[in-house]
Parts: C-alpha cells; structure tokens; sequence
C-alpha cells in the first residue's frame, strides 16, 4: 500500500489484478479523514444541549442528518472518481465566473467555524483532564495543529491511520458510556420517530439547524471530492466504476461510526441530564463533572474527556486540509500547508479567546453551538452545487448520477434549504 507522489498530495496505487479484498484495502481510509469532521467538539456541544433540553426527542434529526450525509458524500466520491476535479475546481470551471468569489467567501467562513469548534473543544478539554486555564488551552491550541501537520510528510496512509485510530478511539469512549448509562433501548428507539413539531417550536428548532450544521458539514463536500483522487487506479477505464464503489463503501461505513457517535453524544445527554431538577445541561465541563456521579463512576468523567481531546485535535486537521483544496480550487492560490493553518485558526482565536476571556465557560459553550448553526446556513451553498454537478452528463461522463440518485440529492439539499429557512423564519419573528 505504498505511496507514490503525485501533485499535491501522495497517491495510493490501485492494481488490477488485485483480489476485492485488496482493493478495498488500498481505497480504505478517506472516508474516516472526512467522518471525523462529523464528531467534532460542534457536534458535542449540539447533543449534549439538544439531549439535555429534549430528552431523545431530536434523535431523528442526528439519524436524518446522517443519512444526508451520506448520500452528499457519495455524490463527492462519485465527482472526484468521475471528473478528475474536486467540488472546488469543478464549481470554478462550470458555474458563471460571478458566483466564484461568493462561494469561495462562504466555503471559508464554514472552515473557520468548524475551526473555531474545534479549538474551543480542545481547550476545554485540555481544562477538565489537566486544569489548564481556558486561555492558555486556546492559546495553546493556536500551536498544536501545526505538529499534527507534519504526519502529512509521512504519506497520506500514515496520516489516515492516525486518523482511524482517534475515531476509533471516541468510538470505544462512547460505547463504554452506554454501557454504563443502561439507557431505555425503547424510549431511543421512538427518539428516531419524525417529528413536525421540531420545526414550529423556536428552541428545537435552532437546535435542530445547529445538529444539521455539525452533521453535514460543508468543507467536508469539498475535502472528499479531493481525498478521493489520492487512490490511483492501474485500470483506469475498468477501475472508475469499481473505484466509485469501494470509496462509496468506505464512506458509509466510516459515516455510520460517526452517526453512532452523534447519536452515543445525544442519549448520553438525554438519558443522564433531561428531567433532572434545575436547568438543563449545556456545559462541557459541567456535563464532564456530573457524569461521575451520574453514572457511579469516575472512568465515565475520564472517557468524556479523553474522547473530546480525540475530536478536537483530529477534525481540526482535515479542516486545514479542506482550506487548502477550497483555495486552490477557487482561486488557482495554494500556501504552504503552515500558512494555510496559520491563517484559519487566527481567524477563529480572535472570537475564541474574546469570548473566553469575557464571556467565560458558558460563553464558549454557546459559542460553540452559534458556530454549528453558522455551517448550517452555509450548507446550501455546497449541496446545491454538487447535487447539480454530479447530474451533468458532459462533466461526469458514464458516472452521471442516475435519475433516483438525483432525486434524493435534491431532496436532501431540500431539507437542508427548508430547515434553514425555517430557523430564519422563527428568529426573525422573534426579533419583530
């Protein structure tokens, strides 16, 4: 499974005349790069509020997110196979001149926000497992990404090793918590159940943009169309089809981690903090401290902490990486990969560290849960093109999106645009 340079990034060699087995193998691992996006500090700060207000209630929203995405990141995997080009590079070369800027605005915006998640869950992590003051976690998280970047130097296997290794590690944290929790299988399971209602009431509502925002995330659309360019197929007219198909795979079993995660996060919430006396549990920190005696034990606490240092140092680093495809896919504009970091996380200290200092702890956490809504409302902006794109017969070829596939991607970006449109709705009637 050697790496071989090429361009931008090490390939991963693809032979012909591999087994099945071998194949999926050598494709394995880009799925994982962008599912840890969809466990970041965000995600933590969304279920744990929308768990602790609602009970199990918004749990079909984490499973209808999830469900999005993966249909979202197929049609990524399905581009970048098809066209040669990620989401960027094709929004630049087939969508009017006019819209290049406006798009490249917003898909930064996102990456700042999701960044700005990212290392706020850090430091407040660094905070409960050693008592690291809040701004000097921040501060110091300012720094720590730019040692994760020097795994890109070793292959792009390596790094997605490392990658899959953290996911599996806040997988196994939560697993663990449930086991501890014995929540009520019955009462999760009426959870997933739809319910309109979600879309009336203002709270639930905002909620609900902030669990979409943090599922589906918008840089990720531009990452996986990359990441999937790294597998470098020996056959390349009999290896398109097949390449489509084991990258689909890899994403929805690597998304499917990542819903259970979302989903651990939400019941972990409903199941110890809903309906407790007082207000409801919003705070990372103040959910770290509960859980011990919640659940009788202290490991519950140390998991809870443990895991969230895992989603906060590796989702920051694929955030740098789709900075990087979005720059130079709309501008033709590419920095080295520490100026690129540099520059996305200075833009997310400022707020950081301002309301750290000024706001404090609950501050951050509300903080956290705006940024998550942000990338809710900027989502349209990338599904819409993809969906359009991957049904373009000209730019993709005999790996046009078949007609049902159209169907759902549209349907998709149609949640997507009625759930934000609602979410407007209901602050602007708040405010007049």
């Amino acid at each position: 499974m050697e790496d071989r340079s090429q361009g931008r990034q090490s390939t991963v060699w693809v032979p012909a005349d591999g087994s099945g087995l071998s194949k999926f193998l050598r494709v394995f691992g880009p799925g994982y790069l962008v599912a840890v996006g969809y466990m970041d500090p965000g995600n933590w700060a969304t279920d744990l509020a929308a768990g602790s207000h609602y009970g199990y209630k918004l749990l079909w929203v984490v499973g209808v997110s999830s469900l999005m995405a993966m249909v979202l990141q197929s049609l990524c995997c399905r581009l970048g196979i098809a066209s040669g080009m990620d989401l960027a590079e094709a929004c630049a070369k087939k969508l009017p001149s006019p819209l290049r800027i406006p798009l490249w605005l917003l898909a930064e915006l996102a990456i700042v926000a999701c960044d700005l998640a990212e290392l706020v869950g850090s430091a407040i992590a660094l905070q409960l497992l050693f008592g690291l003051p809040l701004p000097w976690g921040v501060a110091l998280t300012a720094l720590d990404t730019l040692l994760l970047l020097l795994l890109q130097r070793w292959g792009i296997r390596r790094l997605e090793a490392v990658v899959i290794a953290m996911v599996a590690l806040i997988g196994g944290c939560f697993a663990i918590e449930l086991l501890l929790l014995q929540p009520s299988w019955p009462a999760i399971g009426r959870g997933f159940i739809p319910q309109v209602s979600t879309l009336i009431n203002g709270g639930e509502l905002f909620l609900a943009a902030g669990i979409l925002g943090a599922t589906v995330m918008p840089h990720n659309l531009y990452l996986h169309s990359s990441l999937v360019k790294s597998r470098q197929w020996e056959s390349q007219q009999d290896g398109r089809r097949e390449a489509l198909t084991f990258s689909t795979l890899d994403a929805l079993l690597a998304l499917s981690l990542a819903f259970f995660v979302n989903a651990a996060i939400l019941v972990l919430a409903g199941g110890s903090f809903y309906g407790r006396p007082g207000p409801p549990v919003t705070d990372l920190s103040q959910a770290y401290h509960l859980l011990t005696p919640i659940l009788g034990t202290s490991i519950a606490s140390v998991l809870f902490g443990v895991a969230l240092l895992a989603s906060g140092q590796s989702s920051t680093l694929t955030a740098t990486m789709a900075g990087q495809v979005v720059m130079e896919g709309f501008l033709k504009i590419r920095l080295p990969d520490w100026q690129r970091r540099l520059l996305t996380r200075c833009l997310a200290l400022i707020p950081a560290m301002v309301t750290v200092i000024v706001l404090g702890d609950l501050g951050i956490n509300n903080l956290l849960v705006f940024s998550q809504v942000l990338l809710s409302l900027q989502l349209p902006f990338a599904a819409i093109p993809l969906v359009w794109l991957c049904s373009q017969p000209d730019l993709m070829g005999e790996l046009v999106a078949p007609r049902w596939l159209q169907l759902v991607g549209w349907s998709s970006a149609g949640v997507i645009v009625l759930i934000n449109g609602a979410l407007l709705i209901s602050t602007g009637a708040s405010i007049w």
